[in-house]
């Protein structure tokens, strides 16, 4: 909790923002506040360094071909007729369909879509997920009308040129994913690599590239993701090393990612989906020895959301959403993947590929300001240990985007996004500031009305009268919206 990463500018927004990542501006201790701590940047030692483009972003692969993702809280379970032609038809295997709701292929083209992503680079956009595991690409621009046998979906080619568009526009480089399926396989089961080279040649002829890619999406959960029934490590292993070796063939300047594992830890809790059995990481990289990765990448969730709530599934709650032991997840993740990272493929830079405060489409307070601490503090406690990339889960899909889909409202952690990203530079500092054990972090009122008042030239700097009580009331923390002397922030 005592990372800070900066260089700042101007320094007064920066030293709000660096409080926040210090974790002490306000830290409320039984019932007390306690005062708040100087910090003087200059001063600080440098301990590192960090990716321009480390703070980035997803759109799921589903959001690109349409098809069935998360569903709003509150909306009714209906039976819905399954939409013909391109979209995605399944929902990941061991999971609840009832979780689930359709949703229309995503405007990349949108003005104020392309504008507010544009504003967060340069960045990574990483276009992969669940369902790019089960993706059919096609030869030519006449698509299938449904999936050929072996896939449950289909990304068209004007659907993914518009990705390239998308990312030129906005700054932001390509990572992706291929399909691993039944579809993609031989006589045999080994993975083939005719869809992986059809993705890159296309995406290279569009005026793109695929700057880094994974060869799957998560594969300790390769059932839930589509693999071939009874997929096991060594399957993963001799699969990993045919993409490898055409990866260094096809696409020469693409960084191959990998694992992109999730669930575990090295506390006592880890993420699982429904009933589907785990593939520990260690096996799968024990498996693909010697060949290595340039970088090594995995996911983390500090739980599920209350979509997928259930037996195995560990949950949280609001209440828990400013204490250490919630946010000290972020670490205990990074903890089990590092010691493998520093096992199988020593050196190597860590990228966090996927994150967002839940799995299963965020939890309800993920859209308002009360997950705004744990975005900044994440960026922070991952930047002091050496992660060279974070990409948030999503940009504007579900509770966790960071956009509202539906009207393109930038929601409290997009605020907190443009904040990191006009402030903060590439050298990690140190502040020496340990937290404290047992401490909830109080929101800072500072940060707030600092961040606000670059939206508006007429908001006066500082905080108001009664600051310490400003930001800690519940109708704060909990809405996606203040209102302050009559300016309305959202």
């Amino acid at each position: 909790m005592s990372a800070l990463k900066c260089i700042v500018k101007p320094l007064s927004l920066g030293i709000a923002l660096l409080c926040i990542l210090s974790g002490y501006a306000g830290v409320q201790q039984r019932n007390r506040l306690e005062p708040a701590v100087a910090l003087s940047p200059s001063s600080m030692p440098r301990i590192g360094t960090v990716d321009e483009r480390y703070q980035s972003h997803n759109i799921e692969m589903l959001e690109v071909t349409g098809g069935w993702f998360w569903k709003p809280y509150g909306q009714a379970v209906t039976a819905r007729s399954r939409p013909s032609s391109t979209a995605s038809g399944e929902t990941p295997a061991g999971m609840n369909p009832n979780a689930y709701a359709f949703r229309p292929p995503i405007n990349l083209a949108n003005s104020r879509r392309r504008k507010l992503a544009a504003a967060l680079g340069p960045a990574y956009v990483r276009v992969s997920g669940t369902w790019a595991n089960t993706t059919y690409f096609p030869d030519s621009d006449q698509a299938p009308k449904a999936p050929p046998s072996g896939f449950n979906g289909v990304l068209t080619h004007q659907q993914w040129k518009d990705v390239v568009e998308f990312a030129r526009a906005v700054d932001a480089e390509i990572v992706s994913s291929f399909a691993i399926s039944p579809g993609t396989r031989d006589a045999t089961g080994a993975w083939t690599p005719e869809q992986a080279r059809r993705f890159v040649a296309y995406t290279r002829s569009a005026g793109g590239r695929i700057a880094a890619a994974e060869f799957m999406n998560e594969p300790t959960f390769a059932a839930m993701g589509g693999a071939p029934p009874r997929y096991n490590a060594a399957d993963y292993g001799r699969d990993f090393k045919i993409f490898r070796a055409s990866a260094r063939k096809d696409a020469p300047d693409m960084l191959i990612l990998g694992p992109g594992s999730v669930g575990e830890t090295t506390g006592g809790w880890g993420v699982a989906y429904g009933n589907n059995a785990m593939l520990k990481t260690r096996d799968l990289l024990a498996a693909c020895a010697p060949e290595q990765v340039d970088a090594f990448s995995y996911h983390h969730y500090g739980a599920t959301s209350q979509r997928c709530a259930g037996a195995g599934m560990p949950g949280t709650t609001a209440a828990d959403a400013l204490s250490e032991q919630w946010l000290l997840r972020t670490d205990q993740t990074l903890a089990f993947y590092q010691e493998l990272r520093n096992e199988f493929d020593p050196g190597k830079p860590m990228w966090l590929t996927e994150t967002a405060d839940t799995a299963c489409g965020g939890n309800p307070w993920a859209s308002t300001f009360l997950d705004s601490f744990r975005y900044l503090d994440q960026l922070g406690r991952l930047a002091r240990q050496g992660v060279q990339v974070v990409m948030h889960n999503t940009l504007d899909a579900s509770d966790y985007g960071l956009v509202n889909e539906n009207t393109l409202e930038p929601r409290p952690n997009y605020w907190a996004a443009l904040l990191w990203r006009r402030l903060m530079g590439t050298t990690v500092l140190d502040s020496g500031i340990p937290p404290k054990p047992g401490s909830t972090y109080t929101p800072t009122p500072c940060v707030a009305c600092q961040a606000a008042s670059r939206c508006s030239s007429s908001m006066p700097t500082g905080p108001p009268p009664g600051h310490s009580r400003f930001l800690q009331s519940r109708s704060v923390t909990h809405s996606r919206r203040f209102t302050w002397k009559g300016h309305m922030f959202s």
